[in-house]
């Protein structure tokens, strides 16, 4: 039997657009519902984050399962920006797959992880769950205000412990220069954690991994909407315009500055919505468009 085209795909960002920043869990209960029903009538849907596959799986996977996921639905865990993956299935999360060249070596993680316990650690934690990259978070018992008065000595202080291991290193900017080979790591902030990360990843390397996977299970929608609550949430978009695909791109924490790009930036029609109360207006909308749900 020859699957239909689906009519739209979705490549979302977690953190913000799906999970609470604060909670760091699915607190509105129409974002699983509404996934769910997309996903079962047929809607491809990647998660590309950041995160971890232990983070997705613990606080993404359990709400979809528990929802009612159909065996046919296509959704997949996209993680660590590109670096790891999985299907999620009505079963849970299924194998998981990793680019083993990009895991940093175990003396340059325990170098780090010593770094944030003798001098971060009333601020942030070492993030264990990572496989391919290095991350800190802020703890949550401390405000956000003041982990990010020391999320920039942090980063700086990365920079050099990459630089004595003899990694050349970028602090991430909007944009980045062109690699001559030197550089192999970047540092990247978000509003609550940091990443130590190969250049190689990113949410543009993401998106073409959440490509491929949907393309190896069916038909692959020519149109998108992609969703994320930072500027570096726009690489999905960029990929998929740059592959010639019709793609939407939804920023859900415009304070930060819209970019100009070549293709639609929607944001809530509610300025109060942020974060995922906007990703929850913007998956209700699409529910009902599609599934009049």
């Amino acid at each position: 039997m020859t699957l239909e085209t689906p009519a739209l795909g979705l490549l979302l960002d977690v953190d913000g657009p799906i999970a609470d920043p604060v909670t760091r869990t699915i607190a509105i209960p129409s974002i699983a519902a509404d996934l769910v029903a997309l996903a079962n009538a047929g809607i491809p849907i990647a998660f590309n984050t950041g995160r971890s596959d232990g983070f997705l799986k613990g606080e993404v996977v359990g709400p979809l399962v528990d929802g009612g996921l159909n065996r046919d639905a296509r959704v997949f865990g996209v993680c660590e920006k590109g670096a790891v993956w999985f299907a999620i299935t009505p079963d849970g999360a299924g194998e998981l797959f990793m680019a083993e060249s990009l895991v940093p070596t175990k003396e340059f993680s325990t170098a780090v992880e010593r770094m944030v316990d003798e001098r971060f650690a009333e601020w942030m934690f070492f993030d264990h769950t990572k496989r391919a990259s290095l991350a800190v978070e802020q703890r949550t018992d401390v405000e956000s205000t003041d982990y990010l008065a020391v999320q920039d000595d942090f980063c700086r202080a990365a920079v050099d412990l990459c630089k004595e291991f003899d990694y050349g290193v970028m602090w991430r900017t909007d944009s980045f220069p062109a690699s001559d080979g030197s550089v192999t790591k970047r540092i990247d902030p978000t509003i609550i954690s940091v990443d130590i990360e190969s250049i190689v990843v990113g949410k543009d390397y993401g998106a073409e991994r959440a490509i491929a996977l949907i393309e190896a299970t069916g038909p692959v929608p020519r149109r998108w909407h992609t969703v994320g609550d930072s500027r570096t949430d726009y690489a999905m978009a960029d990929w998929l315009h740059a592959h010639d695909f019709d793609v939407e791109h939804v920023d859900v924490r415009p304070a930060d500055g819209l970019l100009e790009k070549p293709y639609p930036v929607l944001t809530a029609a509610d300025p109060a919505q942020t974060n995922d109360a906007a990703g929850a207006a913007f998956l209700r909308t699409w529910a009902t468009d599609l599934l009049g749900a």
